[in-house]
């Protein structure tokens, strides 16, 4: 039976915010074990040796063939394409025709005229859509995540990050590491594959991420495991790697901006299934669903916008650069207000929503408010625990005049009411104090991996 469409869904609930706010969607399956030894040490093993995460089978590919593949993405990114030659790598961002985001994910240039664009759905399926009704002279193979495809990946990818990564590619390797740019592309030999490797780091520590033919992998695995036990490698399982980036100010899942009154967005959604875009939680209440949208430059992404060429956006994308409203910042929670909000679990309830530790994040779209006094002055996106730092923090956009490191807020966390969605229990909303702080917060990140 064909899957019920996000046009059809809207009209049976109403309206998106209803739709999504009550959507049964958790926040994210990282189909891989959820430890190896414990979170805290494999967080705490990416800043002091090396951690190997095994991304083999969350994320969804889109390999794009052909003689308009590149006009076709120079069509929906917002990033230059000029001199993105073979073996170069970037974040490819797209927006809507409001500049609003409909997400990110990284993109290979594998070949002349080969693509793969790998990440959450919400970009693949806005591509994927344009190259089914566009005039592109391209193809599209689509390879889903393991939580959805049956049998195994295309692709195997292991990302090794840390002070020792480098030193584990060379032995697995035994040769030195040629010099490759940050988000350029380098093969190797690993137990007699090649394997190509991109220069990367998920927390702001010096990685590669290594990929190649799934049949491959269980050699390769072998290899790195054989020449990281020297190096003080550890493997890292779906609670360690869900906090990455936290640490590295990646935001990994905005509300795609697709539910306007446009011809094209109708269109979209009537080709779209409801299943697509995934819950929305959080104390951000309004019954505007473009009041739960994002900029390119609310999550600091105006390092990427280019105006270089035409695309989709582009005309409300170059109105918002003149004056950004709202910048990407890191909130560090009090302490003593998290301890009480878990303390809470003791006493008579309801208390505070509950905790996840590490990642705290329950909705797939997580959006809670940030306050100053009883006014919105932002939005609390994705939200855990940092061992590292031993300290709860979330990734935030709040206004430019409450953006500068010191600040003080407050984050209302959970529910009011509580909505449908099977991962809330019965609670009340919790104000939790916050600090405002640099993104990313890690000092090696910030001072070392952006800069680079």
């Amino acid at each position: 039976m064909p899957s019920e469409t996000l046009s059809a869904a809207i009209a049976r609930v109403g309206n998106p915010v209803d739709l999504l706010r009550n959507a049964p969607t958790p926040a994210h399956i990282f189909p891989i074990a959820p430890e190896f030894t414990n979170w805290r040490s494999e967080q705490r093993a990416w800043a002091t040796t090396c951690a190997l995460l095994d991304q083999s089978h969350h994320m969804t590919d889109l390999f794009i063939q052909g003689p308009d593949a590149l006009r076709l993405l120079a069509d929906l990114g917002v990033n230059t394409f000029a001199n993105f030659g073979v073996n170069r790598a970037k974040q490819f961002v797209a927006v809507g025709p409001s500049g609003h985001l409909i997400g990110d994910a990284i993109l290979f240039h594998l070949e002349e005229d080969l693509f793969d664009l790998v990440g959450h759905p919400f970009v693949v399926d806005w591509v994927q859509f344009h190259l089914e009704t566009g005039d592109y002279r391209a193809s599209a193979e689509r390879d889903d995540n393991s939580a959805i495809r049956s049998g195994p990946p295309r692709l195997y990818r292991y990302e090794l990050q840390g002070p020792t990564a480098v030193a584990v590619i060379e032995t697995a390797t035994g040769s030195p590491l040629p010099p490759t740019k940050f988000f350029h592309m380098a093969e190797f030999t690993i137990a007699g594959r090649r394997v190509r490797g991109l220069r990367h780091g998920m927390a702001g520590q010096p990685g590669f991420e290594l990929f190649g033919p799934w049949e491959d992998g269980e050699a390769v695995l072998a290899a790195l495991l054989e020449a990281g036990a020297a190096h003080g490698l550890v493997r890292a399982g779906a609670k360690a790697y869900s906090t990455a980036n936290l640490e590295s100010g990646w935001v990994p899942a905005p509300l795609p901006a697709i539910f306007d009154d446009d011809p094209r967005l109708s269109a979209y959604r009537e080709w779209l299934p409801a299943t697509a875009v995934g819950s929305l939680g959080g104390s951000v209440d309004s019954t505007d669903i473009a009041d739960y949208y994002l900029s390119p430059y609310d999550i600091g992404y105006d390092r990427v916008v280019r105006f270089d060429h035409d695309f989709v956006g582009r005309a409300a994308l170059e109105r918002m650069a003149a004056a950004p409203p709202r910048r990407k910042v890191t909130l560090l929670w009090h302490p003593e207000d998290v301890a009480a909000a878990i303390g809470s679990l003791f006493a008579p309830g309801p208390g505070a929503k509950h905790f996840e530790l590490p990642k705290a994040r329950y909705a797939l779209h997580q959006q809670d408010k940030v306050l100053v006094g009883d006014e919105q002055v932002g939005v609390s996106l994705d939200c855990g625990y940092i061992a590292n730092e031993r300290a709860m923090v979330s990734l935030a956009t709040v206004d430019v005049a409450h953006s500068a490191p010191g600040t003080e807020v407050a984050v209302l966390w959970g529910e009011e009411p509580n909505s449908a969605k099977p991962q809330v229990e019965e609670h009340r909303q919790w104000r939790i104090r916050a600090t405002v702080a640099p993104v990313p917060y890690v000092q090696f990140a910030r001072d070392s991996y952006r800069g680079r």
